[in-house]
């Protein structure tokens, strides 16, 4: 089974909300909320995936230094398994927008159960809500 890295993050505000992003039409998994996040593709790092990804998705800068491991997600999908390393970060440069079709909310830790997420993201949240 192939194995995939996925890099995602939990943007905290100054509010202690957590940004989730709602996967758009056409995509796998369309309609489910997630933590902001991509591929890690060869030779880059999970920190330096994870930058580069939030230029693109969101339009903002943040740095390695800004990025705290929290935990990580192992799940085994049909095709493939994912294993995804979370960070936290509290700064950045410039307010999140969505740049590709996705539709953006700032959600309270205690919340975040509300909101449909893919099988992976789903045991992040109890870890999120002690942590915040």
């Amino acid at each position: 089974m192939k194995l995939v890295l996925v890099s995602a993050v939990a943007l905290i505000d100054p509010d202690g909300r957590v940004l989730l992003a709602q996967r758009p039409e056409g995509k796998s998994m369309a309609g489910l909320w997630e933590f902001p996040g991509g591929k890690v593709e060869q030779g880059e790092s999970p920190e330096v995936a994870l930058i580069r990804e939030l230029k693109e998705e969101l339009g903002i800068d943040t740095w390695s230094s800004c990025l705290a491991p929290l935990t990580f997600a192992s799940h085994a999908y049909e095709d493939f398994h994912l294993l995804m390393p979370v960070f936290a970060c509290r700064r950045w440069q410039g307010t999140p927008h969505a740049r590709e079709g996705q539709t953006l909310k700032w959600v309270r830790a205690k919340d975040l159960s509300q909101y449909p997420m893919p099988p992976a993201d789903i045991p992040l949240i109890p870890i999120l809500r002690d942590w915040l």
